[in-house]
């Protein structure tokens, strides 16, 4: 009973996390595309302005310089669908990787941590992180020294994902690298963005000039927001595929993504900002990262035992050890009601049906999940190899 609570509450969240998610970033490309697409105005009220067609209908859309006096109303704010995003996510973070953290966490082999030491990374993790990257961009030295700043951070989220590779299974890393920068972005909304509007918003009230470095701060956050969007999302739905997470040096693959994400999003700004059609060629730099990645991940990483066919009689037994628990009609692991993603060995024919998932899933240490029967390496190797065999 249990667990299907658990698997109903991660469905809710998850609906949640990913409506308001669409919301979030529709909003917040939306917004990054019309500063770059603005033209100037003859009217000094104006420091930019467009032209849209959309559903039928034309738009006019002015960016307008508020003196300071009464406000226009209703003013609209953009805060709840940033919270809401981050609120479901540490949830689900909360439902999966907290409760499930024997199995989804912690990876023996990696790193032999208790739940409840691995839980307590995982919040120091998201904590410092931000306290670290909010301290170095609102310091006088990051705010004077832009390019240093990026280099420093970019650094950091490097050394992070090294660290997380090495402490969690891959699959807990890549989703703590992604919720480490989530939660710098809706941090940044709450402490910097939210708060230096409140105070515009005050300023222009009261009848007083506004504080250009509000909204310079603001600006400046926002952007980052925008750069580490698509980073995220890559984080967000890597559990999906192993053999990214799985990987040997999966700690690279991470960083490597996370490159491709960034390029491609730079490769808009500088498209809609500078209207420059030649900027194509960051997109085929993107391509070729994410295909050397590719290229890389899938380089075996067990190696092969000695050549030779290996019989379906010499895994049966590894199959009922270590996976006819979950992966039967009716499994006998308390955590599931049915198969997982209805894949059941049973038998040779069905384990043949799916030799090629069992390969990645094997070879890159996602099954058995948090390898809780223990699993060896030789084990893990003839199961491979059978795998591939199978496949032939």
């Amino acid at each position: 009973m249990e667990s299907i609570i658990l698997e109903w509450l991660g469905l809710a969240f998850r609906w949640i996390h990913i409506i308001t998610a669409i919301a979030w970033i529709g909003a917040s490309f939306y917004f990054n595309w019309l500063l770059n697409h603005l033209l100037t105005s003859e009217d000094p009220k104006v420091s930019g302005q467009l032209w849209a067609l959309h559903a039928g209908g034309f738009f006019n859309v002015e960016k307008r310089n508020i003196e300071p006096g009464k406000l226009p109303e209703p003013l609209h704010w953009f805060k709840w669908e940033s919270y809401w995003t981050w609120i479901s996510g540490f949830t689900m973070l909360v439902i999966v990787y907290y409760f499930g953290a024997s199995a989804y966490l912690i990876d023996p082999a990696v790193m032999p941590l208790q739940p409840w030491q691995a839980i307590l990374i995982s919040l120091v993790t998201l904590g410092g992180s931000w306290l670290f990257y909010h301290s170095l961009w609102n310091s006088s030295f990051g705010r004077s020294n832009q390019t240093r700043s990026m280099a420093l951070t970019a650094a950091f989220i490097v050394v992070m994902c090294i660290v997380l590779t090495h402490l969690f299974s891959g699959r807990g890393a890549f989703l703590h690298a992604g919720a480490m920068l989530a939660t710098w972005m809706t941090a940044n909304v709450f402490f910097v963005i939210m708060p230096a509007q409140r105070q515009l918003v005050k300023a222009t009230e009261e009848g007083q000039e506004q504080d250009k470095q509000l909204a310079n701060d603001a600006g400046q956050r926002s952007l980052h927001n925008n750069y580490l969007t698509l980073p995220v999302l890559f984080c967000m739905f890597s559990n999906h595929y192993p053999s990214s997470f799985g990987s040997h040096a999966n700690w690279l693959v991470l960083i490597a993504l996370f490159a491709v994400g960034v390029l491609v999003r730079h490769y808009f700004n500088v498209r809609e900002k500078a209207g420059n059609e030649k900027a194509g060629w960051m997109l085929g730099v993107a391509f070729a990262v994410f295909l050397g990645t590719a290229l890389f991940a899938s380089y075996p990483a067990i190696s092969q035992r000695a050549a030779g066919e290996v019989s379906f009689s010499q895994v049966h037994g590894l199959l009922q050890t270590h996976c006819l628990s979950c992966h039967s009609a009716k499994p006998t692991n308390a955590a599931f009601t049915s198969p997982p993603k209805g894949v059941v060995l049973e038998s040779e024919t069905l384990a043949r049906s799916q030799a090629a998932q069992i390969a990645i899933q094997v070879s890159s240490r996602i099954m058995p999940l948090g390898n809780t029967t223990g699993m060896t390496d030789d084990e893990r190797n003839l199961l491979v190899q059978w795998a591939r065999q199978a496949q032939q």
